[in-house]
């Protein structure tokens, strides 16, 4: 079910197993990857990493620069190939050759980058390699600017009208056109780079509220972040990451700024 359907609605019947209903199906991630390994000749950027992503659920990818973040983030969008290891959607296996084969299987990455054509409409940029038409080739420009307006207000985001050209916004209102392009592809699983990295603070606080709009969409979002005080607010779990390899997962409600900061430096800081 994509972020666009309507939620099920339960009979009363049901009520007394929505609980452990929802139980069971947290416990297949939507996401899993077991041992990725990734070597650049001698150099091993990755070394046996482990990750697990849950429907409904922000976990923060954590750790300093060359820690192996954008190595990870590169395998799980089809960017680059694992030497090593292997990557599951939903509990079944999958090799995500390129990034369209990712895109395919229901994963969205937001670059940094946010890669968004300036002198386009949101509406256009929203349906960037995906445009509807009409009598098989005439574009449906009506239809495109509905739908993206639809998919908008469900997110709560608040933009300028659908037809004007991208260029004209600012870099929080960017930001929210890349997410809200994942949604409406019915990405299942969205990874944010860095999101917040060039923001405001009054840009940064719509986008931690974009990021909570996913989760409770039901969507299972990887944040990286330098942000710790961004990642305490709206992530869920923390993986932690040094020298290419993962060095915890822990719940964030169970854990402190300080003792990330010490799995991320390492040592006794």
């Amino acid at each position: 079910m994509g972020l666009l359907d309507p939620a099920p609605v339960l009979p009363e019947a049901c009520e007394v197993s929505e609980v452990s209903a929802a139980d069971a199906a947290r416990a297949v991630p939507a996401l899993s990857a077991v041992g990725l390994g990734k070597s650049y000749g001698r150099v091993a950027a990755l070394d046996d990493v482990g990750l697990e992503l849950f429907p409904g659920e922000v976990t923060a990818l954590l750790g300093d620069n060359g820690a192996g973040k954008s190595t990870l983030i590169s395998l799980l969008s089809g960017v680059a190939q694992p030497s090593a290891g292997e990557i599951a959607l939903d509990g079944r296996a999958i090799r995500l050759d390129t990034p369209l084969a990712a895109r395919a299987a229901g994963i969205a990455t937001v670059f940094q980058t946010l890669a968004l054509i300036e002198d386009r409409s949101i509406a256009e940029n929203l349906f960037l390699g995906r445009e509807p038409v009409r009598f098989g080739f005439l574009l449906d420009r009506g239809r495109m600017n509905r739908e993206a307006q639809i998919v908008l207000d469900r997110l709560q985001v608040s933009l300028p009208p659908v037809t004007m050209p991208v260029r004209y916004l600012s870099g929080g209102q960017r930001q929210a056109i890349a997410v809200a392009r994942a949604v409406l592809g019915g990405s299942r699983i969205v990874i944010l780079d860095e999101p917040t990295a060039a923001l405001g603070v009054r840009e940064t606080g719509k986008v931690l509220d974009l990021i909570r709009q996913l989760r409770g969409g039901g969507a299972a979002v990887l944040l990286v972040s330098h942000n710790m005080e961004n990642v305490f607010e709206v992530a869920d779990r923390a993986v932690v990451l040094r020298l290419g390899r993962k060095v915890a997962d822990v719940r964030l409600a169970q854990s402190s700024r300080a003792e990330i900061v010490r799995h991320i430096v390492g040592g006794g800081a």
